[in-house]
């Protein structure tokens, strides 16, 4: 039995949830890019999978972004480098960083008033752009 993928200290998915397949990259490799599947194609079924919380698939998912099918599955390719070990473990570490930053709950907002003296600061920046936008105009023959 494989290890578990160990996301944090209490957190870890099953390595059966993530699948490889292996495609040819379009990164640097010369000829051998045309004949060689180096780069992977990392999925995890985000959606189905037992070992995260629901508030944890939630967070990740709003993370995730394009990242996300429509069938709540998670792709992450990886072709950065010519060889397929070095492609796999970079998609693993991508697909881990992605799961750590939705573990935490995101810290709510504290809402503040600006200060009057930064309001002031603010008013008085666009006075003085204000100015040198109107010195840079043609003269008034009327002045």
């Amino acid at each position: 039995m494989a290890e578990p993928i160990h996301i944090t200290r209490s957190l870890s998915i099953d390595p059966s949830e993530v699948e490889e397949s292996f495609v040819r990259g379009s990164g640097p490799g010369g000829q051998n890019v045309n004949k060689v599947a180096s780069a992977v194609q990392l999925r995890f079924n985000l959606a189905a999978s037992s070992s995260l919380p629901e508030a944890v698939k939630r967070r990740v998912a709003a993370l995730a972004g394009s990242r996300l099918t429509k069938d709540g599955v998670i792709v992450i390719t990886a072709n950065s480098h010519r060889d397929q070990p070095l492609n796999r473990a970079e998609a693993l570490e991508r697909l881990v960083a992605l799961l750590r930053s939705g573990v935490h709950p995101p810290k709510p907002r504290v809402a503040t008033r600006p200060t009057l003296a930064s309001k002031k600061r603010r008013l008085d920046k666009k006075t003085a752009r204000s100015s040198v936008k109107r010195l840079r105009g043609r003269p008034n023959e009327a002045e």
